[in-house]
């Protein structure tokens, strides 16, 4: 199946990659002709231009807008939606917020072109994992990228089937979901992301606490120097709070117990913030993913051990350089 993408960022060019393995045909645009010229080495077709790229793919069209949320992912929907016709799929796979999609969607229907919204994670490890894929749209178009989603997602790997499943979309065990119309898929992935920060929060703060141990405030006899990387390790082997971010805790701490060059600043990428805003709509308590927004913002004027642990999490599933201030 032939897909193009726009925007070959950490994940935009790695969803191109796996694609490729599988047999896909690509059709790639960047406003780094690096980037491009790269993936063509590799077997993409390269375009200069978004004319060029509209140019390049077969009918009906499929694009992949893989970009930062906000003003420009609305003006590369908006460009392609001028010259796509009907029945040519706009796919946001970034993670742009829902209610931003039902808009686009309608404008774009207008026209008969579809749109589908895929809340993707993965990050910077997508090649070789896989991408968990949360998806929004018609089920007519959804059902046509069928082929693109299966190549991206997982797979079952070794996870054990989970009991009583029978009765469910069996998608969900390969690693994505239909998860309802569209802007379902974003809200669901934002969700997701709020969700991640708050077990973020909760290993840094449980890390914080072990590191000042030897706290000089502490009675002599109730002090203990532990060793980090040591426990980051052993709770990943049959513990309740393995994960794959404590994986990357442990990957970081083996590296550099101290972290001292992760900045104790941390971002936030704007989902955080739209989930509390969710709560927020329909009533719903959210202490826990509220105060881990907050810690983030505070994080901002004084670092903590907790916040490196943070920063260091985020480096290791996205890439995220944070400035050490």
């Amino acid at each position: 199946m032939q897909l193009g993408m726009i925007g070959l960022g950490r994940m935009g060019g790695n969803i191109v990659r796996r694609l490729m393995r599988d047999g896909h045909k690509t059709v790639v645009f960047d406003m780094s002709a690096d980037a491009v010229k790269g993936l063509a080495g590799e077997g993409a077709t390269g375009t200069g231009s978004l004319a060029d790229f509209i140019q390049a793919l077969d009918k009906p069209r499929v694009a992949w807008v893989m970009l930062p949320a906000g003003k420009i992912t609305e003006q590369t929907v908006a460009e392609l939606g001028s010259h796509f016709e009907a029945g040519d799929i706009i796919i946001d796979g970034g993670n742009s917020f829902y209610k931003d999609d039902i808009r686009r969607a309608k404008e774009l229907a207008q026209k008969g072109i579809r749109y589908v919204d895929v809340g993707t994670s993965g990050g910077v490890w997508g090649l070789e994992r896989g991408y968990c894929m949360m998806i929004g749209g018609e089920k007519d178009a959804v059902d046509h990228l069928d082929p693109i989603f299966k190549t991206l997602a997982p797979g079952i790997g070794t996870i054990d089937h989970t009991p009583g499943r029978e009765k469910y979309d069996p998608r969900a065990e390969q690693g994505y979901i239909h998860a309802g119309p569209v802007g379902a898929g974003h809200f669901v992935k934002m969700i997701h992301n709020g969700i991640e920060y708050g077990m973020m929060q909760a290993y840094a703060e449980g890390f914080d606490i072990l590191f000042h141990k030897n706290s000089d405030q502490l009675p002599e006899d109730e002090r203990y120097t532990l060793n980090l990387p040591d426990i980051a390790e052993v709770w990943r082997r049959g513990s309740v709070v393995s994960s794959w971010l404590l994986d990357l805790t442990s990957i970081a701490l083996a590296k550099q117990p101290g972290l001292d060059s992760f900045s104790g600043s941390v971002e936030d990428s704007g989902e955080g913030r739209w989930t509390i805003n969710a709560a927020i709509e329909e009533a719903v308590p959210a202490s826990v993913l509220t105060a881990a927004l907050y810690t983030r913002f505070r994080s901002r004027e004084t670092h903590s051990y907790a916040e490196r642990i943070l920063s260091a999490m985020r480096f290791g599933f996205g890439g995220h350089v944070e400035k050490k201030g």
